[in-house]
């Protein structure tokens, strides 16, 4: 998706309310799993019954109306295929066979609660939540902050762009990859109803698909119409899409500015010594950076960098690092300390990280403070930058 956003939408930064109703709606997954096993049990009554069910918690959920239709169906006759008593078109359906595959396979293979998504190094403190797409698998999870510690709260099933993922260019039709933050909350009341209940837009591009030359704009979360409960896997413009229930449970608990939403190709897992061991890695390659840089030895701060560095603007290492040096030569007493770090493990075939972080500077009686972004990436086993500016 590509869109503007109203002038008078930007001011709205309070969170929705969820009422109870949607509360206590059933997981809609759930109940299409309890449908096909009790099919698989040869139970057409109880399957039957959690369809009835099903359509009338939701009553636009087409897939699920669909699934109906085909048990009542069974009833009468031996039904072969999706649909079966459908005049929906061959299109249609293999929209809605998608869906249904998508849905079963991420209840089947829903992650070890125990486990923890690879992309997640380090949070802040007031970093309370993070969203993680997993495109293959049309799914978001959802994460909180536990004392520093990611863990699995719920998950959603999403679309994503028609052409599936690695945007590059305005109208391409796909979703990014990388990690990206809620940059405000569109409510729904001054958006067309294609929309739902609201929108949540990111920051894409952010600074390294800028520097990739990736263009585009307007990638949100946001619902769907009214009289749709959901689509298909690759449907969207771009955008990440959720049912509008889903939609209302993530607009109530986010942080604008502070969410990081991780949209990966897939997600991969570690147990928690391995994840400790990753984040301790991440933190001292942050830490050795920081004292090299206050030890003012142009050359053992040089080290941090690649060759390959540059800047939105285009300016390589050997312009740029001459002007940072400029900011710390000549003072005395030098101190430098790191605060709100966070580092992300950035989706893509590359091995990278992203660290933000404030940091501090102390010389004599002066004092700055500044929050800074940088990109680390893996050179011959050595973590380098290849990318720094302030945000």
């Amino acid at each position: 998706m590509s869109a503007s956003i109203p002038s008078h939408a930007k001011s709205r930064s309070e969170k929705p309310l969820i009422t109870e109703a949607i509360q206590r709606l059933p997981n809609p997954d759930l109940l299409l799993l309890d449908v096909y096993k009790s099919l698989a049990a040869n139970k057409l009554q109880q399957a039957q019954l959690k369809a009835d069910e099903l359509v009338e918690a939701y009553p636009n959920f087409q897939l699920g109306h669909l699934i109906r239709g085909d048990l009542l169906l069974m009833h009468a006759k031996q039904v072969n295929s999706f649909g079966g008593n459908s005049n929906a078109s061959p299109e249609k359906l293999k929209d809605l066979r998608d869906e249904a595959y998508a849905r079963l396979k991420s209840i089947r293979e829903k992650p070890d609660p125990d486990l923890i998504p690879r992309n997640i190094l380090q949070l802040r403190d007031d970093q309370k939540q993070v969203l993680i797409v997993d495109a293959k698998k049309s799914r978001l999870y959802l994460y909180e902050n536990n004392a520093g510690q990611p863990k699995f709260v719920t998950d959603f099933y999403v679309s994503q762009g028609k052409f599936g993922i690695n945007k590059n260019k305005e109208g391409d039709q796909k979703t990014p990859i990388g990690v990206y933050y809620i940059t405000s909350r569109l409510a729904g009341s001054k958006l067309p109803d294609f929309y739902g209940p609201g929108a949540l837009p990111i920051n894409y591009p952010n600074e390294w698909d800028k520097i990739n030359g990736r263009s585009g704009s307007g990638i949100w979360l946001h619902g769907v119409p009214s009289e749709n409960f959901s689509r298909p896997p690759l449907a969207s413009d771009g955008c990440v899409v959720l049912t509008n229930p889903d939609f209302l449970k993530i607009s109530a608990m986010i942080d604008i500015g502070k969410t990081p939403v991780i949209i990966s190709e897939q997600v991969e897992f570690s147990n928690f010594t391995k994840w400790s061991a990753d984040k301790q890695s991440a933190s001292k390659m942050l830490e050795d950076w920081r004292a090299d840089l206050e030890s003012q030895n142009p050359n053992r701060l040089l080290n941090n960098y690649s060759r390959n560095f540059k800047t939105i603007q285009g300016d390589n290492l050997n312009a740029w690092f001459p002007k940072q040096q400029q900011a710390t030569e000549g003072l005395h007493n030098l101190s430098i300390k790191l605060k709100e770090v966070t580092q992300f493990r950035y989706p893509g075939k590359d091995e990278m990280i992203v660290s933000t972080f404030t940091q501090e500077t102390t010389a004599s009686k002066s004092k700055t403070s500044v929050r800074k972004r940088q990109y680390w990436i893996k050179e011959a086993a050595k973590w380098r930058i290849i990318y720094e500016a302030q945000v």
